[in-house]
Formats: structure tokens, C-alpha cells, sequence
């Protein structure tokens, strides 16, 4: 037990055979366990001595507060009245009785549902003891314990157990690894760093490096002017507070930076930094989502954080549907057909999420289609919200990133337009997950409200330093002519061209499996596969209450310790099942990762395989 924590009601009830009970009693976990501890002492001493115990005594023992001295007096009259050794013997019942509550108190236990005391003295309790504590799974936020998150969900879990045992069991398991290709976390699979980034971050982080003798011999002018640049500017370094958006310099940088990727001016007045754009989706959430009538336009499939976020803010998901067999297009036709049903149920569309390129599907939109949704959010008054973290990584041949901002400046519509764009420091080419680094760009919206956002903000205080370094980084890298630039442009390019190479790796060997169906990967870190899966597995998941994808993802990591993630996790059409997975083990690595999964498929469906059908593709 903890003294800070509290017990609200505790009924404590002793039958013997001279039956006492006594109830109502608040105190302290730590308090409430003193005194069961004191009960039990005074209790066998009574029984063994045979004395006399008058309440000074226990006062003088304890100090009780009045509601407990009143529970021990009732036990101790009870103890004074008993002569007989029948008597005796259920004092010493009782005894034992408060002894278990005391041990379990400070165990830490919550519920004690019987004791069964000598059977010539005791007779069972139903209820013997009911400790209730008032923060336990069923007094906590409802909202909380509806969220699902399927990138962390129950199949890493047991990959996390699995990699556990596997060091002190090695040859317990048919694989030798774990390999995690359930999120885009580059570097945790062996993506080498950004080097300018690096050398930047760490002389902001120890300044005193900057003063060192032959300092210029291991770190480029460039990149000790950026960082000097960085801490002039920053009041008390990377382990002091900053203002709650970012740090002023920083989201000029980004201001910069976002001005000459799209053409049109940028102002830090409508930037955020945050902790990675996760942190920019709650802020916007928690802002716009009044109740369940405010419903969200979410493309599905869809990145679990945005249902997520959904769930615990109280609004409501309004699907749109992406066309798999046409590369995962998105229909403006189908964004009109459910907001038009959704206002006539009642719903206030708010706003309209799109990701792109896409997570999962890794589909990267047409500037036409760009250019549909944009008219129709403003047709409809319903603000856009750009996802648009995977902008570096588009790798179809005649596509490229074109950021919403951009398409919505171009159209002719200026300051008035609502858009919220993100952007992060986790994915493209520098993959710096752990740094937790994004923005929020903020446009088109009331200043009134931007109040707001900064007031959301300043409970955090502010984002972490080293992220906002990181995205200014980003949106600021080496120009050509400066020491860094050749460097930064062989590790970027270099990248990019090995990530292309793993997408089209991993895409055509989950089209040579049977029943399995891929689209291209156009952006992003992942495949979207569709599976058939057998009649029996539907029937082995529906017995084992699972979703069959999440089955079929489940007998895959046992097998070959592939980690991915059931399609159910990010929703999909009815009836049809789905894996997401990244393309980011390294190059060496990818084909082998292919090939277990191709090993495993094969083996599987020859399992599951209903007599007299056979495999009508399986290439590899």
C-alpha cells in the first residue's frame, strides 16, 4: 500500500462463533494496514493471554483516527467478552482473519473474497474482506480503454516477449531475430543518420566543443556556423525552457524553408513546433471536437492515430473510402456522398484529413486531385488538414510531393482559406524518430483560436529542444557551396534511391504469392497488401475471437519473427483483409525478409487449403 493513496469505502466483516462485525470505515491504504496490523497483535495477544486490552491500551499503540478507534474498540469489547475456549479459538480465527487482510494490504491486493478459519470455530464467508480501490479498470476514462493503437498493439507485444526470451532461449524459436517491420522507425533497423545533422545537434547540445583546439578540423565551417547561429538565439542552450511554440529563430528557419519549397510566403506567427506531429493532431482534437456530433472526414485505410485521437476527444470518425484498385485514388465523389449523409444524420463536418503520400497505402496523389479536394473544402466550409510527414518519400516514376499549401495558394485562394499542415522529423531521408521534432502550420484560421492553440501549448510548457533543432534542421539544409552540401546530398540521395530500390523488392514478392495482392508503393515506407485468406483460418479466427488478418499477422511472427500489422488495425472494406508493412530493413537485408514471408505463405495456405483447390500463383 501507498499513504497517498486512498480507499473510499472498506467493509471489513469477522464471523466466528461469538460472531462479531463491525463496518464503515475511510482511511489511508498505509493507515488502513497500521491498523490491521495493530488488530492482529492485540487480537492473539488477547487470545493467547487471555488479558484484558481496555481502548487507552490501543490509544497508547496506535493512534487511531476516531472512525478506526471505534472499529478497534468494537474488536477488543469483543475479545473482553470471550471466556470459553470455543470462544478463544474464534478470536484466534479472527486473529488470523485480520492478519490476511494486513498481509494483503500491503501486497498491495484489492479484493480478498473469503477465509476460511478452523472448522470448529469459523464458518466461511462469502465477502470475508472487499478492499475497493477508487482508480482501478473500471473507474478509469471510458474513452481511454476504447482507444486502440494497432501499430503498438497485441502482436508487438508478444514480439517484444518473444525477443526476450530469444536471449536466454536462442534455439527456441525457428528464426534467430525479431525483425520489426510494423512502424516507420528507419534508423531502429539500421538507417544510418544524417551527418550534418548530427554534427549540428551536437555542438548545440556542447557548445563548449566550439571553443576546442582543432575544432575546424573535425567539424565543417557550415555546420559550426549553423549551430553558433542556433545558440545565439536560444536563451540557456537545449536544457532550458523555450517559448511554448518553439523557439522563435527555429520556426523562422521552418518559415524559410516552407517559402522556398512552395513559392508563397510563410509566417512563424502560424507555426507551432512540437514534439512530433502526433502532438500537432492532439492539439487540433482537442481544439475542434466539441462532442460527437463533430465528425472528421478519414481516409480509409487510415493511420490509427487519427480514430485514435478521435475515440478520446469524443468525436465521431467519418469514413472515406480509397479506391485500392486504382492505386488507392482518392474520390472527391465519395468525400461528398459522406458528408451529405453525415449532415443529414446530424453530424458537423469539420474537417477533412488527408494523407500524402499515404500511410499505409503509400499512395501518392495527382496534383489534379489535389487541386478537387481543395475546391471541394472550400465548397463545403470544411477545414483541411494536410498529413504531409512522407513528403520526401515519393518514388513513382512522374509523381511528386506537391504540399496542399501550395495547391491552395496557386488556386488563387489566399489568407482565408483554412489548412493545417504537419510535417515531422521521423520519416523522409534523416528518419530521426527519437528526436520527436515536427511543426504545425496553421492558416486561414481565427486568430482568436490561435489563442487557443497557444494556450494547449503552454500546458506543455514547450517541445523538446533537440526536436526543434531537428526540424529546423530539416527545413533548413546545407546550399550548395557551403562544406556540408556534397556530403548531404550523397547520404539524402543515397537514401531515397535504396529506399525505391526496397519498395519495388518487397512489392513484387508479395504479388508472387498466392491469393496476395500488392499495390505499388508511390511514397511513404510501406506496402498495403491484400490477402485471401482461407475458409478455415475465418473459421479458426472467428472460434478464437480474432480478426483474421490479425490472425494471419500473428502465425507470421511465430513462424519467421516478421512483425507486421493486421490491415483491422487501420480499418478496411468489409470483407476484405490486409497486412501493412515497411520496406525499411536494410538493403542486405529485404530479400531475406521476402523470402521467409514467401516460405511461410506457401507453408500456410497448403494448411489451410481446402481439398481440391491448389496454388495458382506463388512465383517465388
Amino acid at each position: 500500500g501507498r499513504d497517498t493513496s486512498q480507499w473510499g469505502y472498506t467493509s471489513l466483516i469477522l464471523e466466528g462463533t461469538g460472531a462479531f462485525k463491525f463496518a464503515s470505515f475511510e482511511s489511508g491504504v498505509g493507515h488502513a494496514a497500521k491498523l490491521f496490523i495493530t488488530l492482529a497483535e492485540l487480537s492473539a495477544e488477547a487470545c493467547h493471554t487471555g488479558t484484558t486490552l481496555p481502548a487507552p491500551h490501543v490509544r497508547r499503540r496506535f493512534p487511531l483516527a476516531p472512525p478506526t478507534r471505534t472499529l478497534a474498540t468494537l474488536l477488543l469489547r469483543a475479545l473482553r467478552t470471550s471466556r470459553s475456549s470455543t470462544t478463544a479459538a474464534a478470536a484466534s480465527s479472527a486473529a488470523s482473519a485480520v492478519s490476511a487482510v494486513a498481509n494483503a494490504t500491503m501486497q498491495g491486493l484489492t479484493r480478498i473474497n473469503s477465509f476460511d478459519g478452523p472448522a470448529t470455530t469459523a464458518r466461511k464467508s462469502k465477502s470475508l474482506v472487499t478492499l475497493s480501490h477508487p482508480i482501478n479498470i473500471d473507474t478509469i476514462n471510458e474513452k481511454v480503454k476504447e482507444m486502440q493503437y494497432a501499430v503498438r498493439g497485441a502482436i508487438v507485444t508478444k514480439a517484444n516477449e518473444i525477443e526476450a526470451d530469444l536471449l536466454a532461449n536462442p534455439s527456441s524459436y525457428p528464426f534467430d531475430k525479431i525483425v520489426y517491420c510494423n512502424i516507420g522507425n528507419p534508423q531502429s533497423v539500421g538507417q544510418k543518420p544524417i551527418t550534418y545533422y548530427r554534427q549540428v545537434l551536437a555542438l548545440c547540445d556542447y557548445p563548449e566543443m566550439l571553443q576546442a583546439e582543432g575544432i575546424e578540423k573535425m567539424f565543417p565551417a557550415d555546420v559550426r556556423k549553423k549551430a553558433t547561429d542556433i545558440l545565439a538565439n536560444m536563451k540557456g542552450g537545449t536544457g532550458a525552457y523555450s517559448e511554448s511554440k518553439g523557439v522563435a529563430y527555429l520556426r523562422q528557419l521552418c518559415a524559410d524553408g516552407i517559402e522556398a519549397r512552395d513559392g508563397h510566403p510563410a509566417s512563424i506567427d502560424d507555426l507551432w513546433l512540437t514534439d512530433g506531429a502526433s502532438v500537432a493532431c492532439h492539439y487540433l482534437m482537442k481544439t475542434i471536437i466539441r462532442d460527437e456530433n463533430d465528425a472528421l472526414l478519414i481516409p480509409i485505410p487510415q493511420y490509427p492515430l487519427y480514430s485514435a485521437t478521435l475515440t478520446l476527444y469524443g468525436g465521431t470518425l467519418l469514413p472515406y473510402y480509397l479506391q485500392e484498385e486504382k492505386g488507392w485514388a482518392l474520390d472527391v465523389e465519395e468525400l461528398r456522398t459522406q458528408t451529405y449523409k453525415a449532415r443529414a444524420e446530424g453530424k458537423n463536418v469539420r474537417a477533412l484529413v488527408v494523407i500524402n503520400p499515404g500511410n499505409p497505402t503509400g499512395n501518392a496523389l495527382a496534383l489534379e486531385n489535389q487541386k478537387d479536394i481543395v475546391k471541394f473544402c472550400a465548397e463545403e466550409a470544411i477545414l483541411l488538414v494536410a498529413d504531409e510527414v512522407y513528403q520526401e518519400n515519393v518514388y513513382a516514376e512522374g509523381k511528386k510531393f506537391t504540399s496542399f499549401k501550395k495547391v491552395v495558394r496557386d488556386m488563387g485562394y489566399l489568407s482565408g482559406y483554412p489548412l493545417v499542415s504537419m510535417q515531422s522529423t521521423s520519416k523522409g531521408f534523416y528518419g530521426e524518430c527519437g528526436r520527436r521534432g515536427g511543426y504545425m502550420e496553421v492558416c486561414g484560421i481565427d486568430d482568436k483560436v490561435k489563442d487557443e492553440l497557444y494556450k494547449l501549448s503552454s500546458v506543455g510548457l514547450c517541445p523538446n529542444l533537440s526536436g526543434q533543432i531537428m526540424m529546423g534542421l530539416v527545413m533548413s539544409p546545407p546550399k550548395p557551396g557551403e562544406d556540408s552540401h556534397a556530403l548531404y546530398i550523397q547520404e539524402r540521395d543515397g537514401i531515397l534511391a535504396s529506399l525505391k530500390r526496397r519498395s519495388i523488392t518487397l512489392v513484387q514478392g508479395l504479388n508472387a504469392l498466392e491469393g496476395v495482392s500488392c499495390q505499388e508503393a508511390q511514397g511513404a515506407m510501406y506496402a498495403f497488401p491484400t490477402v485471401t485468406l482461407p475458409p478455415k483460418l475465418l473459421a479458426e479466427a472467428a472460434a478464437d475471437k480474432m480478426s483474421p488478418d490479425a490472425l494471419y499477422c500473428l502465425k507470421l511472427l511465430d513462424a519467421t519473427g516478421i512483425v507486421v500489422v493486421p490491415g483491422s488495425g487501420f480499418k478496411q472494406k468489409e470483407g476484405t483483409w490486409h497486412f501493412r508493412t515497411t520496406f525499411l530493413p536494410a538493403e542486405a537485408d529485404i530479400a531475406d525478409v521476402v523470402e521467409k514471408m514467401a516460405a511461410f505463405h506457401s507453408s500456410f495456405m497448403d494448411e489451410y487449403r481446402e481439398e481440391g483447390t491448389s496454388n495458382k500463383k506463388q512465383k517465388i
